[in-house]
């Protein structure tokens, strides 16, 4: 209810000038912690890929086209094909790309990642908080597991199931769009096997730290915004006194080993065979 329609004005008024795009990403990498903990890991899997092999990658679900951004401009091989089934979405972000030096490392494309089957193979799938907002995520994962290259993976980031959608006891959810609250991380391992893609590194995120950092960077700030607009001019005092708090609660998350937590990030590979398992 209060923050999708704030993120979407946001994503607009920032979208107008290649500048103001670029300190919007930079916002957003430092208040969100799935950031922080996506960009760990891409790095970690791909540290010794060779500088002189293309890294073919696809973007499924690009939103504002942060990640695309961001993978271009960390891997100079990157080959980048980026989908939203949002419209808008991707010509901000397109506009945005066509006016730097990586025009030409990034495609965009209309996709609904259910009925996706791209004749072209991927080494890399990355996906951000974008399976809480697809029913059928099985679907997904069997397109997913379909366009991966032999020894390609896919990186899954999504809320779990034990608050990740921030749903309320009572009342409607301070996020709208989720189909779903969250998923179990053994839930979410069985339906990647069942798509014929094997788990090979899971972590909880958003653990006691970083669940108090939402709060404070995103949360509570996002629903003032909610309630008037004129919230907006107390903003940077906030922040000015909030993000020094929220960044080291988010650096005290990434360095912690979460037992628990109301995000969840799974990376797998291609299983060997390249089938599904029985009864797909």
């Amino acid at each position: 209810m209060f923050y999708d329609p704030i993120k979407d004005r946001m994503g607009a008024l920032f979208s107008q000038r290649p500048m103001l795009q670029r300190l919007f990403y930079a916002g957003l990498d430092m208040v969100f912690l799935r950031t922080w903990h996506v960009k760990k890991h891409i790095r970690q899997t791909f540290a010794q890929w060779p500088a002189n092999k293309p890294l073919r990658i696809l973007d499924a679900g690009t939103g504002f086209g942060q990640y695309a951004w961001f993978l271009v401009r960390t891997f100079p091989q990157a080959q980048i094909l980026a989908v939203d089934v949002k419209d808008d979405y991707l010509a901000n972000a397109k506009r945005f790309m066509n006016k730097t030096a990586h025009a030409e490392k990034v495609r965009w494309k209309w996709a609904d990642l259910t009925d996706f089957h791209p004749e072209e193979r991927f080494d890399f799938i990355l996906s951000v908080d974008v399976m809480e907002h697809i029913e059928d995520d099985e679907a997904v994962f069997r397109n997913f597991a379909a366009a991966l290259d032999t020894g390609g993976c896919v990186l899954i980031n999504t809320p779990s199931d034990i608050g990740g959608s921030d749903a309320e006891i009572e009342g409607e959810s301070f996020i709208s769009e989720h189909v779903r609250d969250g998923y179990n991380l053994q839930e979410l391992h069985d339906k990647l096997k069942r798509a014929g893609l094997e788990p090979f590194r899971s972590v909880y995120t958003y653990g006691r730290f970083g669940s108090l950092a939402w709060r404070l960077l995103l949360k509570y700030p996002m629903k003032l915004l909610g309630t008037s607009r004129v919230f907006a001019v107390f903003l940077p005092v906030y922040y000015l006194a909030i993000l020094p708090i929220g960044l080291i609660l988010n650096a005290l998350d990434v360095s912690t080993k979460n037992l628990r937590g109301t995000g969840v990030l799974v990376l797998a590979r291609k299983n060997r065979s390249g089938v599904h398992e029985k009864g797909f």
